[in-house]
């Protein structure tokens, strides 16, 4: 059947997840110069107030929704009524405004920069340089097609010619704006000319890539239209319409249908629909006032009950934000990133990594999805996940977010009991002074970040050492040191500072030097990496920390942190370290700008690794921590990842690297108390070090202390019903208790 192959298409496409846009919605203007046969959105100036919404006006309302959590602004308006009505264009140039568009503009900006709110503006068929001007305030715009036949509804509507609104379509591709489109249904049209619309439709996207969204909408007659006695759209033809639409259009294209113009709205899932478009919880539907919005947590159930996730997105979507660029404005981007999870759909929660707010409990829907489950299912430790099942799993919500979780936690049992480890440590940072430009860095000091909290430094060599002896004296068994780049390193340093450490203890057990701190060293030794790591071993160092690792992917760094290392580099000074006998682990900062691509191809370089060399001690996610980095500053990043984001991270690295690290570690400076304790019941065993001074998360805006101490230790272990068991760095177990 057509449902049955749209169905598939859509779930094939988009997964388990149903998409909508929480929003507000602006009518900044119902005067209209065009008649359509069906709308009461269109009113006459006599009805109105005033002809458009002031400022003060479109504020409260956007305002109104932030307060609860939305993430649109739609603003919606008739067609140039300043061309019909005097009114309209007395009161536009009283205020300075050249038309409607440009009014539009202002109040759209406003909304952006004031509230964070993204502006997804409906201004009807425009012309290149208004689609232009309001590209620059917005993150998506939209222009229904209606139908590219000619019908009696558009006879008074010289806006709803049907070459000029194609027109549009194509002038906001060449443009490269992300636009959504879409069909009415019942207006007179044919199946025939729906297929031509779609059709067209299709080739416009085929030709700039720009179509985001479609949506097939049902006429229902008004009351007082000259389309009353019309009958509604028949559902065989609308739910035939949203079928044949997800069989002709490319798969990139989402597939929408309104959730208040149907009684039940989650039965149009059945034939190929991926999202409902914008529900408003503060603002009726001012296009169809007499049809309420549903219920969220009403509609949530409705598609759980389907067996599928109810998930917010932004008014642009995924395919549109990521690490892409030509589809933002600049003054535009930096909105979408902040509102964004890895996902580029919109952040589920509240809570940041290296912040003070709690972390949000487990989704209470139990909806589990068959691609997940049969992952799930099927899986025994030791098995090679591809990077589509990682990529899947990292997808996972609601139910299977428990599922996930559950069965990290258990394999965590299975392969290494219920301890939880912790090492007593000192970090040193020796210097923040880097010849480096990692763009998520707030520890580093440059010419570029003087600006950045606190003053460039370098400890002395006796710093060091006396550093150390503290540490030591204090009942430290390691001492993690690292430091930036500083330009007048050379190869010699980092010998000479394994012999300081030596100096200040003989016996404590360094854990020192990235992979670009060891590469940098071999270089300006002129030496290879397996000679220096030699030297390195012989000073005295013990193991390697896995840090500059961030996200290995090359694309990702490029933007990270792009004269630094590159992946291979990364690996080669681990797989180098490994062959002279110095174990290392691995970390992966994540929540910046990568995706879950990026965290899958990561997990299985390492991985692949792992089972060359069997070097790596343990897996350490480092969620990223936003607050005071530069490109954060400079809004060319996400807010870190979402608690369910670091959820998964967790619980899918313990089910990915089973068998071959069984070490995964929460790190506390960035997931707090309640984060980290939440974590080791989702495939973690260990909470790292005590972190005497630790200086680089703090830098970044991180809230956590400086230091754990065995008391606050214990009591986040203790409601675990777990031991607490102090280790060395290589997993040893030192004291119980």
């Amino acid at each position: 059947m057509l449902s049955e192959d749209a169905y598939a298409i859509a779930r094939e496409a988009f997964g388990h997840t149903i998409t909508y846009s929480p929003k507000v919605f602006i009518p900044l203007t119902k005067l209209c110069r065009d008649r359509c046969g069906y709308c009461t959105f269109a009113q006459a100036p006599a009805r109105l107030t005033s002809p458009y919404m002031d400022l003060e006006e479109v504020m409260a309302v956007a305002e109104a929704g932030r307060s609860v959590g939305v993430t649109e602004a739609l603003f919606t308006l008739g067609e140039r009524p300043e061309l019909r009505y005097d009114v309209a264009a007395r009161w536009l140039a009283a205020r300075g405004y050249r038309s409607t568009v440009d009014y539009v503009a202002t109040a759209a900006n406003m909304v952006l920069e004031a509230t964070g709110l993204l502006p997804h503006i409906n201004a009807g068929a425009l012309y290149e340089y208004e689609l232009a001007q309001l590209r620059a305030v917005s993150a998506s715009q939209g222009m229904m097609l209606e139908t590219l036949s000619e019908v009696e509804a558009h006879r008074m509507a010289p806006d709803k010619d049907p070459a000029r609104r194609l027109a549009t379509l194509h002038t906001a591709g060449q443009l490269r704006i992300p636009f959504t489109t879409g069909l009415l249904v019942g207006i007179g049209e044919t199946r025939e000319d729906r297929i031509d619309t779609l059709t067209a439709i299709a080739a416009a996207h085929e030709q700039y890539g720009h179509v985001q969204e479609v949506i097939i909408q049902n006429f229902l007659p008004k009351a007082g239209t000259a389309m009353a006695k019309w009958p509604a759209a028949p559902e065989e033809e609308f739910h035939w319409t949203i079928a044949a639409a997800r069989l002709l259009l490319p798969t990139s294209i989402h597939l929408q249908a309104p959730p208040n113009l149907s009684d039940e709205p989650a039965a149009l899932l059945a034939f190929g629909i991926d999202d409902f478009g914008g529900i408003s919880p503060v603002t009726k539907d001012h296009v169809n006032p007499e049809r309420a919005w549903p219920a969220i947590a009403t509609l949530g159930d409705a598609v759980a009950a389907a067996g599928l996730h109810l998930a917010p997105r932004l008014t642009i979507y995924p395919s549109f934000v990521g690490m892409r660029t030509d589809f933002l404005d600049a003054s535009v981007r930096p909105a979408v990133l902040t509102l964004s999870d890895a996902h580029s759909l919109s952040r589920d929660d509240h809570w940041y990594s290296g912040d003070d707010a709690p972390p949000p409990p487990l989704p209470t829907r139990d909806v589990r999805t068959s691609r997940i489950q049969a992952l799930l299912r099927d899986y025994t430790p030791g098995y090679e996940f591809s990077e589509t099942e990682l990529t899947t799993l990292f997808s996972a919500r609601d139910g299977d977010v428990r599922a996930v979780v559950d069965l990290a936690d258990q394999v965590r049992t299975e392969l290494i009991g219920s301890e939880v480890t912790y090492v007593v440590n000192r970090n040193i940072n020796y210097t923040n002074v880097c010849t480096f430009k990692c763009r998520f860095c707030a520890f580093s000091k440059g010419p570029l970040s003087l600006n950045l909290r606190g003053e460039p430094y370098l400890l002395t060599l006796d710093d060091i050492s006396t550093r150390v002896r503290e540490a030591a004296e204090r009942g430290a068994t390691e001492v993690c040191l690292q430091g930036g780049i500083h330009p007048k390193f050379d190869g010699e340093y980092y010998i000479d500072v394994v012999a300081a450490v030596k100096a200040g203890s003989p016996d404590i057990h360094i854990h020192a030097f990235s992979a670009l701190e060891v590469f940098e060293g071999a270089r300006r030794s002129g030496q290879d990496l397996t000679t220096y790591l030699t030297r390195l071993k012989d000073a005295g160092l013990k193991t390697l920390p896995g840090t500059a690792a961030e996200i290995l992917d090359d694309d990702v760094r490029a933007l990270l942190c792009p004269d630094k290392l590159k992946t291979d580099e990364w690996l080669a000074v681990h797989e180098a370290a490994h062959g002279v006998g110095l174990h290392s682990n691995i970390t992966i900062m994540f929540g910046a700008i990568e995706s879950p691509e990026h965290w899958a191809r990561h997990l299985i370089r390492t991985r692949d690794l792992q089972l060359r060399t069997g070097g790596f001690t343990e897996f350490v996610p480092l969620p990223f921590v936003h607050m005071a980095t530069p490109m954060f500053l400079q809004g060319k990043s996400r807010r870190g990842p979402t608690f369910r984001e670091c959820l998964l991270m967790h619980a899918v690295a313990r089910l990915h690297y089973a068998t071959v690290i069984n070490n995964i570690q929460v790190s506390w400076v960035k997931m707090g108390i309640e984060g980290s304790r939440r974590i080791l019941q989702a495939g973690a065993n260990d909470v790292g070090g005590t972190l005497m001074d630790e200086n680089i998360s703090r830098a970044a805006g991180a809230v956590h202390g400086q230091e754990m101490d065995l008391t606050t230790l214990e009591a986040l272990v203790a409601p675990l019903g777990r031991p607490l068991v102090q280790r060395s760095t290589l997993y040893r177990t030192l004291a119980r208790g």
